[in-house]
């Protein structure tokens, strides 16, 4: 992934614009089918969900982003339905979005990133004191759409 150079994070009760998130988004790579659809932003807050199937089975999680009550910005995540784990803004610029949590298990950043017609995410951080990362490349897509078969 290229080295993004991203702003501070400071304290807002404004969202960052990250309408550039916004749409229908598919994965097709590795043998499995990921897609991922991000609202466009409302008054700070994005509501996405993330659905991927692969060898007969399928997962989702459920997402969203917006100012916590402190003023900063944060990631959400409910992956397959699970209490939410709150992932601060670290960083951003124009089309680049970091978001940490040092105490969550794993992951301890996500990261989106994107590109012409591609919205890339990624996870990273140590699970068992090894560095390991995760990455997915969406591609823009109509709604709905599915991988061939």
């Amino acid at each position: 992934m290229a080295t993004l150079s991203l702003l501070a994070a400071t304290p807002s009760a404004e969202a960052p614009d990250l309408s550039w998130m916004a749409g229908y988004w598919l994965d097709c790579t590795g043998g499995r089918e990921a897609s991922e659809t991000w609202s466009d932003p409302r008054q700070g807050l994005m509501a996405g969900h993330t659905v991927t199937t692969r060898n007969g089975r399928s997962r989702f999680e459920f997402a969203h982003i917006r100012p916590q009550t402190d003023g900063v910005v944060a990631y959400v995540a409910q992956p397959s339905g699970a209490p939410p784990t709150v992932f601060r803004l670290l960083r951003h610029d124009a089309q680049a979005i970091v978001f940490s949590n040092p105490e969550n298990d794993f992951p301890h950043r996500i990261i989106y990133q994107r590109r012409g017609d591609q919205l890339v995410a990624r996870i990273e951080g140590a699970d068992d004191d090894e560095n390991r990362s995760m990455e997915w490349t969406f591609n823009k897509a109509e709604l709905n759409s599915r991988c061939p078969r």
